[in-house]
């Protein structure tokens, strides 16, 4: 496929699965519409980088489908003041979207390679407002917290109290929360209430679950 087609791919998911799927909030079609998400899945994958489908990548790592991120980066009304805090960035594709939204992002992976090829074409994209760094991704990167917005790019079984605590006063993590026992994940948002916080439900959500997430079973004898 050449640029054109890309383009042409890259127009018709935002008007095909994005905008018929609730997503209105003009800056964040504009992002999706602007990034090449080609560019952010190997070369073997690129003439299906645009299916309405989570694309799985190496190191147990997935893209996420594009109609279920940008429902979750609408919902976290991403402002362009903010610092972002991507989690399980994988390749850089979300870390790019929030780029285009916000004033300063940072992807956490714990892949060494898939940090270098994050990096790479986030610069490449000429996208200098966002880096990949590596990192354990439960431990998000209290470096530079807090963060305006917190963004995990999979399913988790629960949210660790060092990621909740790297929000600012009011900040918002999003992610899809799939307990063990739950058949089909909820896209959900966490934010501060009453001096703990609290998980709002936002929509049903099947994407791959990030193992970095799942709780520990205890043995009973």
């Amino acid at each position: 496929m050449d640029d054109l087609q890309f383009a042409n791919s890259r127009k018709n998911m935002v008007d095909c699965q994005l905008r018929p799927n609730k997503v209105t909030d003009e800056r964040v079609l504009d992002a999706f519409g602007s990034i090449p998400r080609e560019q952010f899945v190997p070369r073997s994958q690129r003439a299906i980088a645009y299916v309405d489908e989570d694309l799985p990548l190496s190191g147990g790592r997935s893209m996420m489908e594009p109609m279920v991120l940008s429902r979750l980066v609408q919902a976290l009304e991403v402002q362009a003041h903010h610092s972002v805090l991507v989690v399980g960035g994988s390749t850089g594709y979300a870390a790019a979207i929030m780029a285009r939204l916000a004033d300063s992002v940072i992807s956490i992976e714990a892949r060494a390679q898939l940090v270098e090829k994050s990096q790479e074409t986030l610069v490449a994209c000429g996208l200098d407002n966002a880096v990949a760094v590596k990192g354990r991704l439960t431990d998000g990167f209290a470096k530079e917290a807090p963060y305006q917005r917190i963004l995990i790019e999979g399913s988790v079984e629960a949210v660790p109290d060092a990621l909740l605590d790297q929000l600012s006063p009011d900040g918002l993590l999003a992610a899809v929360w799939r307990p063990s026992d739950h058949p089909v994940g909820v896209a959900s948002l966490w934010s501060r209430s009453a001096g703990s916080f609290a998980r709002k439900p936002l929509f049903d959500a099947q994407v791959p679950r990030l193992d970095e997430f799942r709780t520990k079973r205890e043995f009973v004898f």
